[in-house]
């Protein structure tokens, strides 16, 4: 689902802000990676924050971040030496073993809602794998609920590259249901007309329903951890955070 908030390259900025670098451990796990690979692929890239940073520590090969929002490409096409194209999964160019690493951060799988959609973009990522390659992506664990305190850990307050002051409040639906969490964040400026809205909605799959989708895909999961420390994958876990390989 494409939120039409991140169609403006404005607010898509203020991502960066909410999510700086210094504040994202999952970066500090999939950076490694994506400097050991030489050709890599970033589903859902957003800004592309993750590649640019690469490309800043010297990577040489391949990077190619992917996503379907225009405001946030047009934010990380401020960095011309990486291949950035407007789409998804199900509209991208067939890549036949193009890529050693595919990723997908930020829980960016946590988008893609429905089994078809699912089954679809599992098989166009296997397709683009090298026979060694890795597809590695994480999605929170349904167990924790992690829900339940989003309108604390996602309300506040930034200052954005005009100096002003964005407030955002974060209010989830209730109650939840099955496994898709819906929720809605507010954007607020005392020099804006009117609030800005980002409407979105998450799946949260457990460990079982992702070996079978991938097992379906033609993968099979290689390493599984529950959190970005590495620590092994129990019911407490926060993350469910996969490395998968093509069967």
């Amino acid at each position: 689902m494409v939120d039409n908030l991140f169609s403006d390259s404005r607010l898509a900025a203020l991502y960066d802000l909410y999510c700086p670098w210094d504040a994202r451990t999952d970066f500090a796990f999939y950076l490694p990676l994506v400097m050991s690979a030489g050709s890599v692929l970033d589903v859902g890239c957003g800004t592309g924050a993750l590649l640019r940073r690469a490309r800043e520590d010297g990577h040489t090969g391949r990077l190619c971040g992917l996503d379907p929002a225009v405001g946030m490409l047009e934010v990380a096409r401020r960095r011309p030496d990486i291949e950035w194209i407007l789409g998804d999964l199900a509209t991208a160019p067939d890549c036949d073993r193009e890529f050693d690493l595919v990723v997908m951060t930020g829980h960016a799988f946590q988008v893609l809602l429905g089994d078809d959609e699912l089954r679809i973009a599992l098989t166009a990522i296997a397709t683009a794998l090298t026979d060694d390659g890795s597809f590695v992506f994480e999605t929170r664990n349904p167990l924790v609920r992690e829900w339940e305190d989003w309108h604390v850990r996602y309300s506040g307050e930034v200052v954005d590259s005009t100096g002003a002051v964005v407030r955002c409040a974060c209010e989830v639906d209730a109650p939840v249901r099955g496994d898709r969490v819906s929720f809605t964040h507010t954007y607020t400026s005392p020099g804006w007309d009117k609030p800005q809205q980002s409407r979105s909605t998450l799946r949260f799959l457990g460990a079982d329903a992702l070996s079978v989708l991938l097992t379906d895909a033609g993968m099979a999961i290689a390493e599984q951890f529950g959190d970005w420390d590495r620590s092994p994958l129990t019911d407490a876990s926060p993350e469910i955070i996969t490395i998968a390989r093509r069967r």
